[in-house]
């Protein structure tokens, strides 16, 4: 990143040292889940975020709890950017009572409705629909409110997307799309199932788009400035393609029944390097710009695991859901 980028872009040194530690608390929680699951630790299955974090993070950073976010099954991340408490996400995840919904949702739905988190969600862009609803809510509501849908470059292939575009662009909704493009739908490298840019898709209906490095933190940032100004300002929809890499499985155990690869290691590698990965690649900014030395950062990096270790060690001590419980939440017919 060129010199002093954050501060044309209207950053001080303390909004990205905070942006910094929310992207340190996202990747060390997903890493310490990585290896949770290979020991079965918890039930469920994990879908880790690692190497997205410049999207949610700034993005998030400009929302408040009024704001909406709908997510997808890589939604720890999300959770955590929107101000999601760590103890209460890691207590769900290990199927816990004192879990954010009770220890019934694991892994692929957590919400806080308090936190404008309507939740993760399990069904590939079955956020979408929830996503548009909250953003007409909010256009209803004049409070300035905007929403957010976050998908992947696989949901961008599903009809609801056209459908979400045509409503939001017709009824000037406060929406923002966010695809994360990691260049995989499960097991398939995105060229092989998608034609076209994801991105030009939105073009048709008259919404403004992005096109950008999804691992650069501050472009990130820019970019997401202006969708929710937008929004705010009762400008309409935008979408914002924000180009990424999952450096992890589309599954962390699915080791265990792939039968080959589907991508080659040497890929993997080139995208942990640290002129690409976003987390690498924005502390080699903040040593540059000598926001940080190298000792502040072996100093954060120790107080954001503790912090990790302590939601670990809350969710272990906490008790089991009452059986009696199960039946609670439920609709009735």
């Amino acid at each position: 990143m060129p010199k002093n980028t954050h501060i044309k872009n209207n950053l001080s040194d303390e909004d990205i040292k905070r942006l910094h530690r929310k992207m340190l608390l996202i990747r060390k929680c997903e890493e310490h889940l990585g290896e949770a699951t290979k020991s079965g630790a918890f039930p469920g299955a994990v879908h880790l975020y690692i190497g997205q974090e410049a999207i949610a993070v700034p993005l998030c950073d400009q929302l408040d709890n009024t704001d909406w976010i709908s997510s997808t099954h890589r939604g720890h991340g999300h959770f955590l950017a929107k101000g999601g408490n760590v103890r209460q996400m890691m207590a769900e995840i290990y199927g816990k009572s004192t879990g954010i919904c009770g220890g019934k949702g694991g892994s692929m739905h957590v919400a806080d409705f308090k936190k404008g988190i309507i939740g993760a969600n399990g069904v590939v862009a079955g956020g979408m629909g929830l996503a548009v609803g909250a953003a007409l809510a909010a256009k209803m509501d004049k409070k300035g409110a905007v929403s957010v849908i976050f998908f992947g470059d696989g949901a961008a292939n599903q009809g609801v997307l056209m459908e979400a575009l045509n409503i939001s662009s017709l009824w000037n909704l406060p929406m923002i799309f966010i695809c994360e493009n990691n260049q995989y739908s499960e097991f398939t490298h995105t060229s092989e199932v998608t034609s076209g840019k994801i991105s030009d898709r939105a073009r048709p209906f008259n919404i403004p788009v992005y096109d950008i490095d999804g691992n650069n933190v501050i472009d990130m940032w820019q970019a997401a400035s202006d969708a929710v100004r937008r929004g705010r300002n009762d400008q309409g929809p935008t979408f914002i393609e924000a180009h990424t890499y999952r450096q992890r499985g589309h599954v962390e155990f699915e080791y265990t029944f792939l039968s080959r690869s589907y991508r080659d290691q040497s890929e993997v590698d080139l995208w942990k390097r640290d002129n690409k990965d976003p987390l690498l690649r924005f502390e080699t900014y903040l040593l540059e710009q000598s926001i940080f030395i190298k000792k502040d950062l072996k100093k954060i990096h120790k107080e954001v695991q503790d912090e990790v270790n302590e939601a670990v060690n809350f969710a272990l001590d906490s008790p089991e859901p009452d059986p009696k419980t199960a039946m609670l939440h439920m609709i009735e017919g």
